[in-house]
């Protein structure tokens, strides 16, 4: 079987109800539920919630809500892995199979099928624990600054003062949008930034992460761009 879970508590502080809250004209998690449904890679498509508010908009929606997130997995220091590793176990524990599980995060209005179809396919085709969407920094991080107490900048690698950035390594981070693993990978807990993981680079126009309301408006306006039909 194959397994998309996603996870959705309902315990959101900086943008309430998020995972359900309208964007676009969907509720937030419909969006990742719908490219879960068009991907074709699925065999069961859960959202973990511990909310029962968030299940019924997720079922509305053709997910699955088969349990209740127990509470110890629904703070906000609880990890994604051992969220993920919860619903593995769960079907586990009654018989069914787990061959990959891919995280998809609720709040991924810009994930698309076709990711999560290369990125089923690079798991299947090489030896990595998981596979997950990155993007590139739009600056190099080698000349980042920090201000520091008495407000005054200083740079992380002053080394790098100088540097072309054309002379400098590209950096790239975590996409925040899906994550797809083998079952063991998840249940032995594996950590997803190693040399065990592939990174499957996304382009930074499809890439906005959604925690604070300026987040929000931002990835608001980016969707509207992408929706815009050509001249």
């Amino acid at each position: 079987m194959k397994l998309a879970v996603i996870p959705a508590r309902g315990g959101s502080k900086r943008i309430p109800r998020k995972n359900i809250k309208d964007f676009f004209g969907r509720p937030m998690i419909a969006w990742s539920i719908a490219a879960a449904q068009d991907s074709g890679c699925f065999d069961r498509i859960v959202v973990s919630t511990d909310d029962p508010e968030i299940a019924a908009v997720a079922r509305a929606h053709g997910a699955e809500t088969p349990f209740v997130r127990p509470p110890e997995l629904a703070d906000d220091h609880t990890p994604t892995i051992p969220v993920i590793a919860h619903a593995i176990q769960w079907y586990l524990d009654r018989g069914e199979a787990v061959d990959a599980a891919c995280c998809i995060y609720a709040t991924a209005p810009f994930v698309r099928a076709e990711d999560l179809r290369a990125g089923l396919a690079a798991l299947m085709a090489e030896d990595c624990a998981y596979v997950f969407s990155a993007t590139s920094f739009p600056f190099p991080i080698q000349r980042a600054i920090r201000i520091n107490a008495q407000g005054r900048a200083e740079m992380f690698n002053p080394e790098h003062f100088a540097t072309r950035s054309q002379d400098l390594e590209d950096a790239f981070h975590d996409a925040g949008q899906f994550y797809w693993g083998r079952p063991e990978a998840w249940l032995q807990g594996l950590p997803i930034f190693s040399p065990q993981s592939i990174p499957l680079r996304l382009p930074r126009n499809r890439v906005q992460d959604i925690d604070t309301l300026e987040d929000w408006a931002q990835a608001e306006q980016l969707f509207a761009l992408q929706q815009r039909p050509p001249a």
